[in-house]
This record gives structure tokens, sequence and C-alpha cells, in this order.
């Protein structure tokens, strides 16, 4: 079945439909999200099977976790049994089993996308969830490093690694360039005007002519959007970003060897700022 793409991307005419799963990692009620401890969500969805381990805290304020497992439909919605337990190993135990203590009841799930959705746990009304990103700002540093851009429509996939190394400066609506080291492409963050949100990237020949262009959103090592066309309209190929390595070098999955150092970026510049003002608000 299809899937809506992220909100992010509707809002500025991007909208489409797919299938995908929500991220795995650690998820946070987003309105409780205030630096403080509090409560939190393990999730991990494979092959149509949600696994979800729930942090929070008895009614005497004591500390304590629930599991649940179910399937989750195409839809992105999941209702999920959520059992306790007690009695299993501490730190410094010998062996010892947990057993099951019982359920506070079942929590219902619906994600709006791989990284937003909506839980309602028992006593409860349903709350806004989010991934948690704590590594990687919304700054031009946290896109420094190896990425791989996946687009595909119905009938052909076209794939390109790129190592982003060489750092400039901002465009008109942007927070900073990242571009390779021979200059061909870049990418940038954008924090006004109708594309902020997005991330922009751009591929040039040697001459600067325009070859392909991305908007996309990402969170920690994954995202998705469109590719646009060299005059700056849509196509119908999707685009699904994923992250291999951190901006100090590790892998985070694979590992590709990096290009030389080069120079200017002024092409790229203007190529990212027209296309970031040829994006409609919708």
């Amino acid at each position: 079945m299809l899937k809506r793409v992220i909100g992010a991307l509707l809002l500025v005419g991007m909208g489409a439909a797919h299938a995908f799963a929500p991220q795995t990692g650690t998820w946070v009620v987003t309105s409780e999200l205030d630096g403080k401890p509090g409560r939190g969500i393990a999730l991990d969805v494979q092959n149509g099977t949600l696994v979800m381990q729930v942090y929070a805290y008895q009614q005497g304020g004591q500390p304590t976790f629930y599991l649940g497992v179910g399937p989750i439909n195409a839809d992105g919605v999941a209702s999920v049994p959520l059992t306790s337990y007690s009695g299993g190993r501490y730190f410094g135990s010998g062996a010892r089993s947990g057993q099951e203590a019982g359920t506070p009841g079942t929590v219902a799930l619906r994600f709006t996308s791989g990284t937003t959705g909506f839980a309602t746990v028992p006593g409860e009304s349903e709350k806004a969830i989010s991934r948690f990103n704590f590594g990687y700002p919304f700054a031009a540093e946290s896109l420094r490093g190896i990425w791989t851009l996946t687009s595909l429509n119905g009938t052909s996939v076209f794939t390109e690694a790129v190592v982003l190394s060489v750092r400039s400066g901002a465009t008109a609506n942007g927070n900073g360039i990242m571009a390779t080291a021979d200059d061909s492409f870049a990418c940038e963050h954008q924090v006004r005007g109708n594309a902020a949100g997005l991330v922009i990237c751009v591929k040039t020949d040697s001459r600067g002519q325009l070859l392909r262009s991305y908007a996309f959103t990402y969170s920690v090592n994954e995202g998705e959007g469109r590719q646009f066309s060299p005059s700056g309209g849509y196509t119908d190929q999707f685009v699904f970003v994923r992250r291999l390595t951190t901006p100090s070098g590790d892998g985070t999955g694979l590992i590709f060897k990096e290009d030389s150092p080069a120079q200017g970026m002024s092409a790229l510049h203007q190529k990212i700022s027209d296309l970031a003002e040829s994006i409609r608000a919708e």
C-alpha cells in the first residue's frame, strides 16, 4: 500500500505516497522533551513487526519498563499490548529469569512519518511522539561526511555517493554550504523561506551547469524527499538519503575513502539559492 510523504514535504508541495517504517531508535513524547529525566520509548520495526520498550515510572515513583510486540500495518498503525516484568537479573547477580508481572493495557500507535507519530498509552489521551535526535543539530557541520542519495520511481533507480568535506558560507535562506572537494556537489540546511526545514543539494558539471538537485528532510542517518529537474520543477523521482559516516569520519554502516580538498563554490551557492526560491508554498 501507499502512504503520505512526511509532513515537512507536504508543506512545500512535495506531497506524494509511499510506504515507510518508523525509524529505529529512541523516541520521546514530544511535549515532555525538556532536558529533565522523564519517559522514553525504544522502537524497532522489522518486516512488519514492531517492538517497543517504554521507560516510565510506577505510581510510587519507582522506575520501570514495559515491553510490547505486535504487527504494524502499511498505514503505520499498531496496537501493542504492554507487559511488565519482575524478578530478573540485576547488576552483579547470578542467573535469574524474569517473570511476567501483569499488563497496564495496550498502547495505540499511528505514525505520520518515519520520525513522527502519535501514541495513546493506558489512562492517557493521545500525545505526539517523535524520534529523538540528540547528535545532529540543524547546522552545516552536521552534513559533513559521506552520504548516498537513491532516487527512484516505478521504472528506474539511480544512486550516487558523495563526500561532503568543504565548508563554505551561507546562501540567503540557508545556514552554510557543505560541499564535495571537487566542487561539484553541495548541500545546505534551509532556515527561512518556503524551503525552511529542508536540506537542498545540487550537482553541477565542470562548467557550473546544473545536473541534478534534491530537497529532503532527514533525522539522524536517514532522510527522504524529491529530486528536481534542472529547471527547478518537481520530478516523479523520490529520493532516499542515507548517512554513511559521521562528521568525524566514523562509519554508520559503510566507510568510503574521502576525496582530496579543493576550492570555491559560487555556482553551487547560486543553484541552491535558485531552488530554494522556486519551491512553492502550499
